[in-house]
């Protein structure tokens, strides 16, 4: 790893120019964005350009991370709707009661941060926050899909606009599908085109960009019918982005003649809550792929978003969040400190200044797109069966926040989705009222300190969201770097959240040097394999294996190899591969360990379970890989099917110096095979001829090297028994070659 970057004014003098590159990338993704969130809002466009700008300037000026990103993200816009449409009294200052309520949120964002309640956010049950962000997503989904079909529906309710959608269907202008639609084509595709000339600017950038030459093809710019298949559709520049010529003219004042209403707070309160939880959630994300392992200030984190949302309110912008695709996209190119979100912020106010004549020409339609795709992803399929492999209680939870938050508005959905989150524990520990909330906050929980310097961290009675501050408090005292042993076999309960809350202290800790032992679920149960699933304890626990562990360990057992159906949540080594570097491993299990005889050359196979994505927009994936230890060195590459590496896994190595490296005296091989890596005289001496007729007569898989090591893997699938043995086989032939090589 890299020397950590100097903080402070050092950390500006010293990176720079690194900072500045990876902000160019970040400010051409957030001006699209900010814009179509404020659309999307219902607030003016150059509302999102303001809190982009205040984001990144104001907030890098008093923060706790060191490489996020702060503006408008998709979270507000629901905020936003709900605010407009409680405080719309007929005169005009709807928006401006809104920004009123944007102010009050940050004041009070500021006054928890200094309380140190940043944890808070962590109390709120994570498949009613996966509910409410479901409900958001649809709601952005909803609103926009009409302006992406130049449809209008009147209702002000969410589910009437989604049936208006299929209804205006055959009134939709197809002017203004058309532009939609081809946004949609390079939102979907964008990725897997191999031309380099794409991938100069973002994607985002892209459909902003294409759209234009249909907005002259069609002639938005001046009021007039055109004819599709006989019928007349009208086209003008009402289709197009209204921004005023000045920045100056986009100043809007908050308006506090509300503040004595439950509208008012009923905002305020959404606002509040909506992204501060948002905001420390994607903080902790963000810490997760920092390469340089820097921990946020949670609590200084959300006094500096305060902040920054009160100054945004103060002058007619959105409020403030960490946004995790920008967050993303800054690590990936390069950044290092926290001025790179400072740079982004300034230099989206010189884009909007130099670029706004341009943007007047951008129609709606194309913003809208942009949104409809992330609505979907929010509340796509895969979310839902996401939700449901960590339990069909956790399915139930999820879907009824969803509808009440749709049927009712955000706050009601959030507090009433914790409700039934909270009796549903009650009813499955069987536990009275009384005795519930005594098991939850007087357990009976104890830490000790060992005479060797661990700590034992002795957890009873109900483990659900509702203790996270209480254990939150019991960590605090364990120093970093020290082993833990944490016990959970006198639980009565545990739950997913309670789950979430430990796996990434476990991380943390070992992070820092330290060791973490997770024991005593031998005696729970549960409804799904998720291994932070909710868990009820058995009296008379049978553990049973299911028919490929039972596989597995016949196979270890015939040939004399080590099997162990537990999991294993030290994945230190795997983090060595470049796979891995902004996927967070959480766990691995089912291992089947060996060493090929006469070649010393350990080996294990194993059940790996990671995440693609961050914070909220996560996906969980499980699939099986060998490591082969070869005790000797060997060049740093990856190898696998040409074609499946820009559609799968190139984020990874697009930011690392890795190029294709072809062999012309092999071209079926070059051909069949992408080889990256940016030790090409060495990667090139290690391919002999006998290595490469190996790969080329062999089962294709990913391969990568970590300079002493190997690690292949098919699909992102668990491998059958016969898929295992054939895992086996491969690498014994691969290590006996390499060895003689």
């Amino acid at each position: 790893m890299e020397v950590t970057p100097k903080k402070g004014f050092k950390g500006l003098v010293e990176n720079w120019q690194s900072d500045l590159i990876a902000a160019v990338s970040v400010s051409l993704i957030a001006l699209p964005l900010s814009l179509g969130i404020a659309l999307a809002a219902g607030a003016p466009a150059m509302s999102g350009i303001i809190s982009a700008i205040v984001g990144g300037v104001v907030t890098t000026l008093y923060r706790g991370g060191h490489i996020s990103v702060n503006g408008p993200a998709k979270g507000v816009i629901a905020v936003i709707l709900l605010g407009i449409a409680l405080m719309d009294d007929g005169s005009g200052q709807a928006f401006n009661y809104v920004l009123a309520a944007v102010v009050v949120s940050g004041a009070i964002q500021v006054l928890l941060g200094l309380l140190k309640l940043g944890r808070l956010a962590d109390i709120f049950h994570s498949s009613v926050i996966h509910g409410i962000l479901a409900a958001i997503g649809i709601i952005i989904f909803v609103k926009q899909i009409h302006v992406a079909m130049g449809t209008h529906s009147d209702s002000p309710s969410i589910i009437q606009n989604l049936i208006d959608a299929f209804k205006y269907l055959p009134q939709a202008n197809p002017f203004v599908v058309i532009i939609a639609l081809v946004g949609l084509l390079l939102l979907l595709f964008h990725s897997k085109i191999s031309n380099r000339l794409f991938h100069i600017l973002p994607t985002p950038m892209w459909v902003i960009a294409l759209s234009i030459p249909f907005v002259y093809f069609f002639n938005f710019f001046d009021p007039h019918t055109l004819s599709f298949f006989g019928k007349a559709y009208e086209v003008g520049p009402s289709l197009l982005l209204d921004i005023p010529d000045n920045i100056m003219d986009s100043i809007m004042y908050p308006n506090f003649g509300k503040i004595n209403t439950i509208e008012f707070w009923t905002t305020v309160v959404s606002i509040l809550i909506i992204t501060s939880i948002e905001s420390l959630a994607i903080a902790k994300a963000v810490d997760k792929i920092d390469p340089y392992k820097r921990k946020t200030n949670l609590n200084k984190d959300l006094t500096g978003i305060g902040l920054s949302t009160m100054a945004a309110g103060m002058i007619g912008g959105l409020p403030i969040i960490a946004v995790i695709i920008r967050s993303t996209v800054n690590i990936h190119n390069g950044a290092k400190t926290k001025w790179s979100n400072m740079y982004q912020g300034l230099l989206l106010l010189l884009f909007i200044v130099v670029l706004s004549p341009i943007m007047r020409q951008v129609p709606l339609c194309a913003f809208a797109i942009l949104l409809v795709y992330t609505g979907f992803k929010l509340a796509s399929p895969a979310v839902f069966k996401q939700v449901y492999n960590q339990g069909i209680e956790q399915l139930i939870f999820f879907i009824a926040t969803l509808v009440l938050t749709l049927y009712t508005n955000l706050l009601i959905g959030l507090l009433g989705g914790l409700l039934l989150a909270m009796v549903s524990h009650m009813l499955l520990a069987k536990v009275s009222i009384p005795q519930f909330f005594k098991m939850v906050y007087r357990s009976g929980s104890d830490l000790i300190m060992q005479p060797d310097g661990s700590y034992d961290l002795k957890i009873k009675g109900i483990a659900n969201f509702l203790g996270i501050l209480k254990i939150d408090k019991m960590v605090a005292q364990i120093p970093s770097g020290a082993n833990v042993n944490i016990d959970l076999s006198e639980t009565r309960l545990v739950g997913i959240t309670y789950m979430d809350y430990i796996v990434d202290y476990l991380k943390m800790q070992k992070n820092t040097g330290g060791n973490v032992i997770i024991r005593g679920l031998d005696s729970h149960v549960s409804s799904s394999t998720h291994n932070r699933a909710l868990k009820i304890a058995l009296n008379n626990p049978v553990v049973k294996l299911s028919p490929r562990q039972i596989r597995l360990q016949n196979l270890a057992s015939e040939k004399d190899y080590q099997y162990t159906n537990q999991v294993d949540w030290n994945t230190t080594y795997l983090k060595k591969f470049h796979f891995f570097e902004i996927r967070p491993i959480e766990r691995k299990s089912n291992c089947l360990k060996g060493t090929f005889k006469g070649l010393d050359v350990p080996w294990e196979i194993s059940d790996v379970t990671f995440s693609e994505g961050a914070a909220f927009t996560a996906e969980t994936f499980n699939m099986t890989l060998m490591v082969l230890k070869l005790q000797k060195k060997i060049p740093v590459f990856t190898m696998e099917k040409e074609g499946v590496f820009e559609k799968i896994f190139d984020r990874v190595m697009a930011y690392t110096g890795y190029k294709d490296i072809d062999f012309e005296m092999y071209p079926d091989f070059s051909k069949k095979f992408l080889i990256m890596g940016n030790q090409e005289s060495e990667i090139r001496a290690f391919f002999t001829d006998e290595v490469i007729r190996f790969f080329e007569s062999h089962q294709i898989y990913r391969v990568e090297s970590n300079g002493e090591a190997l690690v292949f893997f098919d699909k992102i699938k668990l491998a059958r028994t016969d898929e295992t043995v054939a895992f086996i086989e491969y690498g014994k032939e691969l290590a006996t070659l390499l060895h003689k090589v």
